[in-house]
C-alpha cells in the first residue's frame, strides 16, 4: 500500500517548490514526486512548513551525551575533558548503553535526523575481557536506533594504542583505554566481520586516529573496508599534539601517514581536519576523501576551526556531525560552520544554503555509505524532515527563502515532522515511538550516575 505525503513546500535542491507531493511505495522508497499541487491529494498526510531530505549525523559518540553540562564545570581541554569521558565509559554494559543510545537516537529523531554516523569504540567490558557476545556493545547500538525509529551506520573502530610510538608500534593502552582495544587490528577485523548489514543498519569502518593505531596497522583497517565497499571515518589532525608526535615518530603529518598507508580514497571520511598544511589539504582534496566538520563540538572543546573552505575547493566533500553532542541540532551545525568562517576571515557568504543543507543532507548520507539517501527525489530513500516556517524563529521570511530560514534562523525544536523509510517517526513534535524522550534521557543518564 503506497502512502502519500503533501508537504507545503519542500527543499527540491536547490530550489524550494510549493505544494509538492511525495508517493512511496511499500518498500519505503519514493515511488512519485510531483510538483503544482496547490492543495492536497485525497487522503494524503499534510506536513506543513518546509520539508527537506532526512538529516545525516555522521559523527556521533552516543555516550558522551552523558556528558552534557557535566564538562562545563571549570576550564581545562580537550585533555581533561577525555578523563571525565573515560569516568562515563567505565560505567557503561550493554543493557545501559542500550537505553542511553536509544534516548539519544530519540533526540537526533526529534531534530530531524534520519541517520546516524556512530563512531563506535567502546567494545569490551573494563579491563579488556569480551562480552559473551564480543559485539555486544555495537549489537546494543544496532538495536537502539531501529527502537528510535533512524538509521544507523555502526562505524566500528580500531583503537590498539595509546599514543605514538616507533614505526612499527605505539604503546600500551592504558587502563581506560583497555575496553576500547581488540589488541591488533587483525584481531579488530575478525570481530568487525561478525557484525551484518541490515535493512536499517549499514557496517563501517573506523581508524580511531593515528594515535590509536600504529602505522604498520593502518593498512589492515583500511583493506577491511575497500574489501567490502564499506565507508571508512578517521578522526584527523583534530589536535595539534597529534601532529606533533606524529612528526617527531614518523618525520610526516597524520594526513600523509594515512595516505602513505591506502587510507585516503572517495570512501574516505576525515572527521575534523582541523590542523592542516597546505599539502594536507592538497593529499584530501585529491583524493576524494570526505571532511566531517562538527563545530558545535570543535568550539566546546576548544579545537579550531578547520580550514573547511580550502577543503571543498580541493574536491573534499563536506558532511556534519555533532559528535559529543553538546548540542544535537544540524542546522546549528551548517550555521556554525558558515559563521565560524566569517569570524575567522571577517568575510561573510562561504557557502550558500543550498550548500549547508547539502553537506547535512546528500553529502552525509553518502558519507556514511547510504548513497540512496538524503534527495527528495523518485527511487531515493523516504526520509523526510518538516521545519516550521511560523515559529518565533522562523516567522516572516518568504517561503522561497525556506533554505535560508532553516539554515540560518531554524533551531532542532522547529522540526515538526520526521519521516523515515515512510514511516512517521516524529508526529507534530512529538516521538511516535518513544513517546516521552526527555524522561528517558533523564533514566539512562541518571542510571549511570548511580
Amino acid at each position: 500500500m503506497q502512502v502519500t505525503y503533501w508537504l507545503e513546500h519542500a527543499w527540491l535542491d536547490p530550489e524550494v517548490e510549493p505544494g509538492v507531493v511525495v508517493e512511496v511505495s511499500q518498500d519505503g522508497r519514493i515511488a512519485d514526486v510531483r510538483t503544482g499541487a496547490d492543495t492536497p491529494p485525497p487522503g494524503a498526510t499534510v506536513l506543513r512548513g518546509l520539508t527537506v531530505p532526512g538529516l545525516a549525523n555522521a559523527h556521533s559518540h552516543a555516550f558522551h551525551r552523558a556528558l552534557r553540562s557535566t564538562v562545563q564545570v571549570g576550564s581545562g581541554t580537550f585533555w581533561t575533558w577525555r578523563e571525565v569521558m573515560y569516568s562515563v565509559a567505565d560505567r557503561l554494559t550493554p543493557d545501559t548503553y542500550h537505553a542511553l543510545a536509544r534516548a539519544v537516537y530519540a533526540e537526533m529523531a526529534l531534530a530531524g535526523i534520519t541517520t546516524v554516523g556512530e563512531f563506535h569504540y567502546l567494545h569490551h567490558a573494563p579491563g579488556g575481557t569480551p562480552y559473551d557476545d564480543p559485539n555486544a556493545m555495537g549489537e546494543a547500538l544496532i538495536a537502539a536506533a531501529a527502537e528510535a525509529g533512524i538509521r544507523i551506520t555502526l562505524l566500528d573502530t580500531a583503537y590498539v594504542s595509546s599514543a605514538i610510538g616507533d614505526k612499527h608500534s605505539g604503546k600500551e593502552p592504558d587502563r581506560h583505554q583497555l575496553r576500547f582495544s581488540d589488541g591488533t587490528t587483525e584481531a579488530w577485523a575478525e570481530r568487525a566481520t561478525l557484525l551484518k548489514d541490515r535493512d536499517h543498519a549499514r557496517i563501517g569502518a573506523a581508524v580511531h586516529s593515528v594515535r590509536a593505531v600504529p602505522a604498520d596497522q593502518l593498512g589492515t583497517v583500511a583493506e577491511w573496508a575497500g574489501t567490502r565497499g564499506a565507508p571508512l571515518h578517521v578522526h584527523l589532525s583534530e589536535q595539534t599534539a597529534e601532529n606533533e608526535a606524529c612528526l617527531a615518530a614518523h618525520g610526516c603529518t597524520p594526513t600523509r601517514l594515512l595516505a602513505d598507508h591506502g587510507v585516503l580514497g572517495p570512501n574516505t571520511t576525515g572527521v575534523h581536519n582541523t590542523h592542516l598544511t597546505d599539502e594536507d589539504i592538497a593529499l584530501l582534496g585529491g583524493s576524494r576523501t570526505g571532511t566531517c566538520m562538527c563545530p558545535t563540538t570543535e568550539r566546546d572543546l576548544a579545537d579550531g576551526i578547520g580550514p573547511a573552505v580550502a577543503l571543498q575547493k580541493e574536491g573534499s566533500p563536506l558532511s556534519l556531525g555533532s559528535d559529543s553532542h553538546a548540542v544535537i541540532d544540524l542546522f546549528e551545525e551548517a550555521r556554525a560552520m558558515e559563521l565560524n568562517e566569517r569570524l575567522r576571515t571577517r568575510t561573510r557568504g562561504h557557502w550558500t544554503a543550498a550548500a549547508l543543507l547539502r553537506a547535512a543532507t546528500a553529502d552525509g548520507h553518502a558519507a556514511l555509505g547510504w548513497t540512496d539517501a538524503g534527495r527528495i527525489e523518485r527511487g531515493a530513500l523516504a526520509d523526510l524532515t518538516t521545519v516550521a516556517l511560523d515559529s518565533v524563529r522562523t516567522a516572516g521570511p518568504l517561503p522561497r527563502l525556506g533554505a535560508e530560514t532553516a539554515v540560518f534562523a531554524a533551531s532542532a525544536a522547529d522540526v515538526r515532522h520526521t519521516v523515515v523509510g515512510g514511516r512517521h517517526v516524529v508526529r507534530d513534535g512529538q516521538h511516535e515511538l518513544v513517546g516521552d524522550v526527555a524522561g528517558a534521557l533523564t533514566a539512562a543518564i541518571g542510571a549511570l550516575r548511580g
